[in-house]
């Protein structure tokens, strides 16, 4: 007698068919395969975009609201307050993280935000108190964080630089000696801050180095140049 002849036997055979196609049958596992291939192109894109999500492209990048031509003091600078002809009060003191100084006579009077003559300004109003016409000179010896542009990731000298008027990208790379080896330089980035909040703005340093002007913005004080390395 053959099996086949013996109807009650069909549904069972038939069901154990139908779960081999499903789990291990190779039409149904191609699809599942096409699906998964496409679920983890979609997962990867999505990461690749979420590296630069939120960041601002070079010739979109604000500059700080505030910029003045004049250099104005900020915290962690340091001053040499010189007061005509009374050395006992001449001093050299640090702008404290409060953004005041404290010299002789004159106690906790604010110095950031004002330019260093805005400043010899205030503390002779004080020491006219004291002395008959004080002339005061300030002499910014020191930069602090607040006036410098940090350089950090894969450059040859991660370093602090000074801030100066005109500064741009390729003026810091520069002064930090260049990329570094392993430095993804297309995936750089300048961290600011501003009035609103902070904001960071993609910075395409081979792209840079290789013509394309686009890329080099004006830095400020406070920004942060961050080269990352390159993922293999």
């Amino acid at each position: 007698m053959k099996l086949a002849a013996l109807p009650w036997l069909r549904p069972k055979r038939d069901e154990r068919n139908q779960k081999i196609n499903e789990y291990g049958g190779s039409g149904v596992n191609a699809k599942n395969k096409g699906r998964l291939c496409a679920i983890f192109a979609s997962l990867l894109i999505a990461g690749c975009a979420s590296s630069v999500r939120g960041m601002l492209p070079s010739t979109e990048c604000p500059a700080p609201q505030f910029v003045s031509s004049e250099y104005l003091i900020g915290a962690g600078d340091t001053l040499n307050v010189v007061v005509w002809r009374h050395e006992e009060l001449t001093t050299t003191i640090p702008v404290r993280p409060d953004g005041r100084v404290s010299t002789p006579l004159v106690d906790d009077i604010l110095a950031s935000g004002k330019t260093p003559t805005q400043l010899a300004a205030d503390l002779e109003a004080v020491l006219a108190e004291y002395l008959r016409t004080p002339e005061v000179s300030i002499i910014v010896t020191g930069q602090g964080a607040a006036n410098q542009i940090q350089v950090v990731g894969e450059v040859a000298t991660p370093q602090a630089i000074s801030y100066r008027e005109g500064v741009k990208v390729l003026d810091v790379v520069v002064a930090a000696g260049g990329l570094s080896e392993f430095a993804a330089g297309n995936n750089a980035h300048i961290v600011r801050p501003t009035e609103t909040g902070q904001i960071e703005c993609r910075i395409q340093i081979k792209r840079l180095l290789s013509g394309d002007m686009s890329q080099n913005i004006k830095v400020y004080p406070g920004d942060v140049l961050v080269v990352p390395e390159t993922s293999f």
